[in-house]
């Protein structure tokens, strides 16, 4: 009797699974951004976890995929922390992470910072370019000079400073801080810029990466920014031989400034939002406040 015939296997891949992010996940994506030469260090990770939501991809009991984002507000959101294990881009996890994202986010104004390997995916998703930051890296072998306008001195921030720090953060950035203030202070430093007892603006500084990370940074505008340079100049001295960060918007005017002082210019990144016109956050550059520096390209 005649052998049936064997029917060849054609070799099949398992969808990768998708599940929310939860902290349990926060040692594998640290892992995972490592694998790609993120800065982040696993402390960075925790901070973006606690304050938002995402999703993962799994495949194999191993994480390959992560997407984050933050609700800010009723109407306002971002995202990041998009990766993709390099070896398996091109299977469409990235798009299945977003959707699964802009699903959770709604009818949100969803902002995110794009890197050039993103930015088609996120064209496609139906954001669009509404700016761009200045990324400026550097180790300052001398501390620059701070100035002052008469009269306006640097302070630590202090627990009654809160609801003023929020409120000028909030309006600067279009986003409302009331919840990511008070977890941020929990783990950064932050000094006032003041005048008789008037606040003219703020900075703070944490730790991030492989150094210190700068921001976010608000202050009263002026035409030399001054004030703005004396609260960045501050932390710059502080961290005298170490390596420093600070992203800074397109509106800062600051770029010139920080490469004169040795924080080499090293990317800008090109801003994007969905499910709003790109002009959105016209409305903060008529404020006499300004944003100088953000929290992270993530949170914005």
């Amino acid at each position: 009797m005649s052998k049936s015939p064997v029917t060849k296997q054609a070799n099949v891949t398992t969808p990768p699974t998708y599940r929310p992010f939860t902290s349990a996940d926060v040692r594998a994506a640290h892992a995972l951004s490592t694998s790609i030469r993120w800065p982040h260090r696993l402390e960075d990770w925790q901070f973006a976890a606690d304050a938002g939501l995402g999703f993962v991809a799994e495949e194999g009991g191993g994480l390959i995929g992560t997407a984050l984002g933050w609700k800010f507000g009723a109407d306002r959101a971002t995202i990041g922390m998009v990766i993709v294990a390099p070896e398996q881009q091109g299977r469409g996890i990235g798009r299945n992470l977003m959707n699964l994202l802009l699903e959770e986010l709604g009818t949100r104004a969803v902002f995110l910072h794009a890197t050039p390997a993103g930015q088609p995916l996120y064209e496609k998703l139906g954001f669009r370019a509404c700016g761009w930051l200045d990324q400026h890296q550097g180790t300052l072998p001398e501390p620059p000079s701070i100035a002052f306008r008469q009269g306006e001195r640097l302070r630590q921030v202090e627990a009654n400073d809160l609801p003023k720090l929020i409120e000028l953060a909030s309006l600067t950035s279009g986003f409302d801080r009331s919840a990511v203030m008070p977890a941020l202070l929990q783990i950064a430093d932050g000094v006032v810029l003041e005048s008789e007892g008037e606040l003219l603006g703020f900075s703070m500084s944490r730790k991030f990466g492989w150094g210190h990370l700068i921001g976010p940074v608000v202050a009263l505008e002026s035409s030399d920014h001054g004030r703005a340079k004396a609260l960045i100049a501050y932390w710059l001295a502080m961290y005298k031989g170490l390596p420093v960060r600070i992203d800074v918007p397109e509106v800062a005017a600051l770029t010139e400034w920080l490469s004169g002082l040795g924080m080499t210019h090293i990317d800008k990144v090109v801003k994007m939002v969905r499910n709003a016109p790109v002009c959105t956050d016209d409305s903060v550059h008529d404020l006499p406040f300004r944003a100088y520096g953000i929290i992270n390209q993530a949170m914005a």
